[in-house]
């Protein structure tokens, strides 16, 4: 597991820890049986594989646990979107170079953007200028 921690960067999460990150950012601080039970909806997880990852993304500074109930409650550090920026600027540094405009118009080619999609991004270019 690569750790990317410059600039208070916390180390990035793996597949599964966003996972579980998705769950804590939609439904707010949990215990491990709720995220577990949401994962589940999806694909089948077992409990024990939720606690771990979720004591590794406490053990990473990804998330803190309040143990001051009966029933220890995990809440992640960084807030969904500064995390998603981090990720985001990774992924583009990496597989595009750090062009913003490559990774679009790679999105934009794949033929999976609707009308009503390049519509918004049209108006979204628009307001920037």
């Amino acid at each position: 597991m690569k750790s990317n921690q410059t600039e208070n960067h916390l180390p990035e999460p793996t597949k599964a820890e966003l996972e579980i990150l998705q769950v804590l950012w939609e439904f707010g601080p949990s215990t491990v049986r709720f995220v577990n039970d949401k994962l589940n909806e999806i694909r089948e997880v077992n409990y024990t594989s939720t606690l771990k990852q979720m004591q590794i993304l406490a053990e990473k500074g990804i998330l803190k646990r309040d143990e001051s109930q009966m029933k220890h409650i995990y809440i992640p550090v960084e807030a969904e979107e500064k995390t998603k920026d981090q990720l985001l600027d990774r992924f583009v540094n990496t597989l595009y170079k750090g062009s913003a405009s490559k990774l679009m118009m790679q999105l934009l080619g794949n033929e999976k953007t609707s009308k009503k999609e390049i519509e918004e991004i049209k108006r979204l270019l628009d307001s920037m200028d």
